[in-house]
C-alpha cells in the first residue's frame, strides 16, 4: 500500500504499529531524501491482500502525527498517469 501525506516526524515504527491493527505487516518502508536523510512524506506497507483492504478502508483519511494521511493500493512505478 502507498501511504501519503505523512508528517516528517512520523517514523516507520509508528506506521507499522498503526497497520498491525489489521494484520501482519510484512514490510514497512519510508524513503528518505538521499542528500538530507529526512523523510520524504510518504511510505509503503506490505501485508496480505485482505488485511490491506481493511486497512485502506479504515485508515485512509485518518489523522496521524497531525496530518490527514492517504492510504491506497500502491501502483507499480511507471503505471501512473503523467502529471500536468
Amino acid at each position: 500500500m502507498y501511504i501519503g501525506n505523512l508528517s516528517f516526524y512520523t517514523v516507520p515504527e509508528t506506521l507499522q504499529e498503526l497497520f498491525e491493527e489489521f494484520g501482519t505487516v510484512i514490510d514497512c518502508y519510508m524513503p528518505e531524501d538521499p542528500e538530507t536523510g529526512s523523510a520524504r512524506g510518504f511510505g509503503f506497507v506490505t501485508m496480505d491482500k485482505e488485511a490491506a483492504q481493511r486497512a485502506i478502508e479504515e485508515i485512509d483519511g485518518c489523522e496521524l502525527d497531525g496530518r490527514i494521511i492517504r492510504v491506497n493500493e500502491a501502483q507499480p512505478k511507471g503505471s501512473r498517469p503523467a502529471r500536468r
